[in-house]
């Protein structure tokens, strides 16, 4: 499988004016202001150089002329593309459902507990009169010299009025509290409907959060102050390379909105991400399996395995050797081995989350015991990877199968009770909306619909605020890891993901002892190997409490080696944490009280990485050394150099 590159072509940038202003005998104030600027002394300049001075699209007609016609071509193009897989269409004809997250249906049962309690309804109404009866009277008062108050203020964080127009300009600062006032009304005026059913009624609460945060005043160019600015210093130039950032961005995402987060032709993998070295030992239709080379002279006995989440791609662990986990975890001494997943295609859309569990772990499994001779391994588990091992243990208990030695899990839930937002999409009619998006699309969910909602979850910050940089400022995209990895999306299977949806999300059949496969009946309180479980306090995709749930789930039957321990920030910054950074906290409580209200009384809070924290436990439970292993070295001939050929397949 070959890496396609992506051609995407990047407007042209306007140079500074190297031209002097020429006396033009105007007022004396103007004289003035121009007296008192400072002066620059020019800069020596080789002939070639002057008719390429000052060459902008608005003091070049050429370039403007060049930049729109290559627009327009995009545009054309794009627009071709859009509506022959209009999605409008694509509904008419049945393809996809009318309202594939059933938000009709939640705002029809809100307008029937608004009509059943009409006293609370108008109630609602006077408060909010009440509250803009409260804002207009501020500000006269403001216009008429008075040092006032805010009727309201946004929330401690809020980034998206941070420039100081907001406040300063009595016109825009009067649309930004007319919009909190109508926000906070909406939010809590959802929240006080009665008589409703308490999943529709959260759904109806977060698709009414959409709402408000899709019409924030900052997101329409002519009240964002930050936008007309940048349009006056850029004399327009910033709409006309936003509306190209649009075009190009259709044109990805094959005529729907595929917003980019990152610049997606800085990175490249295995050269300035993923570079950590090592080769690829082993390979099968669902995974490849990594060994990466020592970097000291003597490693711990037992391996370890990386279970990534197939979600994404493994190489968040491994994004630059600066905050790389992987390199930090050579670094400690152990012999490293990850699985980098598929990217599958239609090909793929018959396999199982057993498969996965079967041709996937057990192969990596077998495959990491040739590689070293050791038929124990310890293991790390991150997210829906993290789910998968909870759902292998309890098999290998039930079998009497001894392999994994230690389970170290990041942000991973085998307890969906308390699974945040994210449960909001797993109703009976979004399940099959989804199904019929991914029989459409061959037996795979696109890896875009997948991020699209994780990026719902935080929409200020994952889709608005990219809109407001890409379109309307029309900057170029961020050369960040991160954003760059997030962007790198994956498809899944068919099956693999209905399962994990309906089976874990839905009926949470692991944690109730319900779940049946390869004719077990699954438990983790079967498994009495050591654990340890990490958490992020901002969590969003696997709230913490949901993990301390899955924790005491692995303790119900007497295994007194289970550690929780809780780090700073959320998905993604509180596991990739290098200790040299010196960011963030973690919490430490070696008991597992009944509560997490109880484990957080008596956790002890340390400033920086829980990197070495863990390593220590790692090296406590499991003990041994011996003699560096080198890729190759044991019975698994090297196939190509590492980050292979599986993780560069795009979506």
């Amino acid at each position: 499988m070959k890496e396609k590159s992506e051609q995407q072509s990047t407007a042209p940038k306007r140079k500074k004016s190297t031209k002097k202003a020429k006396s033009t005998g105007k007022s004396a104030n103007s004289a003035s202001k121009a007296n008192s600027a400072p002066k620059e002394k020019p800069k020596a300049k080789k002939p070639e150089q002057d008719e390429k001075a000052a060459r902008s699209m608005f003091q070049d007609f050429d370039a403007l002329s060049e930049y729109l016609t290559e627009v327009t071509g995009t545009s054309q193009e794009v627009l071709r593309d859009y509506f022959a897989k209009q999605q409008d269409l694509r509904r008419y004809t049945g393809e996809l459902p009318a309202d594939p997250m059933n938000i009709n249906e939640a705002f029809q049962e809100v307008m029937k507990g608004l009509s059943a309690d009409p006293g609370t309804v108008m109630q609602r109404q006077f408060n909010l009169w009440g509250d803009y009866a409260k804002l207009m009277a501020t500000m006269q008062r403001r216009i008429a010299g008075e040092a006032t108050k805010p009727a309201i203020k946004p929330p401690e964080g809020d980034r998206r009025f941070a420039h100081p127009a907001w406040e300063e300009n009595p016109m825009l600062d009067f649309v930004k509290q007319s919009y909190l006032i109508m926000a906070r009304w909406l939010e809590l005026t959802m929240s006080q409907v009665e008589g409703m059913d308490e999943h529709e009624k959260k759904k109806a609460e977060f698709f009414t959060k959409q709402f408000i945060d899709a019409f924030a005043p900052s997101n329409f160019a002519m009240l964002n102050p930050e936008v007309i600015e940048e349009t006056i210093n850029s004399k327009g130039e910033n709409l006309l390379k936003g509306m190209k950032n649009y075009l190009e961005d259709l044109d990805r995402g094959h005529g729907e909105l595929s917003i980019r987060q990152a610049d997606l032709k800085y990175f490249k993998l295995g050269e300035n991400v993923a570079t950590t070295p090592g080769k690829v030992v082993f390979e099968n239709e669902i995974f490849q399996l990594i060994q990466y080379n020592p970097s000291t002279e003597e490693v711990a006995k037992t391996p370890m395995l990386i279970i990534p989440s197939w979600i994404n791609k493994f190489y968040i662990l491994d994004l630059q050797p600066q905050n790389s986990f992987i390199n930090w975890l050579v670094s400690q001494g152990r012999t490293v081995f990850v699985m980098s997943w598929v990217n599958p295609g239609p090909e793929l859309r018959e396999k199982t989350f057993e498969d996965y569990i079967k041709d996937g772990l057990f192969e990596a499994l077998d495959a990491v015991e040739r590689a070293t001779g050791e038929r124990r391994v310890d293991t790390i588990g991150y997210c829906i990877g993290g789910t998968m091992l909870s759902t292998a243990l309890s098999l290998m208990a039930k079998k009497g199968d001894d392999r994994i030695n230690t389970a170290t899990f990041f942000t991973a839930q085998a307890d969906f009770t308390e699974a945040g937002d994210l449960l909001l999409f797993v109703d009976d009619g979004q399940l099959d909306a989804i199904e019929k998006q991914m029989d459409a699309a061959g037996g795979v969910l696109e890896g875009r619909a997948m991020a699209t909602t994780f990026n719902m979850l935080r929409s200020n910050d994952l889709i608005w605020s990219f809109v407001i940089d890409n379109y309307l400022k029309g900057k170029d995209p961020a050369k960040f890891d991160l954003l760059f990895w997030n962007s790198d999306a994956t498809r899944m299977p068919k099956n693999v993901h209905l399962f994990y949806l309906r089976e874990f999300y839905q009926y949470n059949r692991l944690a109730k002892g319900e779940m049946v496969m390869d004719g077990e009946t699954l438990d983790l309180g079967d498994v009495q190997i050591p654990i340890f479980m990490q958490a992020g306090e901002t969590d969003h995709i696997a709230p913490h409490n949901s993990v301390y749930r899955t924790a005491k789930l692995y303790a119900a039957k007497g295994n007194d080696n289970v550690q929780y321990m809780l780090a700073g920030s959320g998905h993604i910054a509180g596991v990739v944490n290098h200790p040299d950074k010196k960011k963030y906290h973690h919490s430490t409580n070696i008991a597992l009280p009944d509560t997490l209200d109880e484990w957080k009384k008596d956790a002890v809070r340390h400033t920086g990485s829980w990197w070495p924290y863990w390593i220590k436990w790692l090296d406590k439970v499991s003990p041994g050394i011996v003699p560096a292993r080198h890729p190759g070295d044991g019975k698994l001939e090297p196939i190509e150099d590492a980050p292979g050929r599986y993780v560069k397949v795009p979506s």
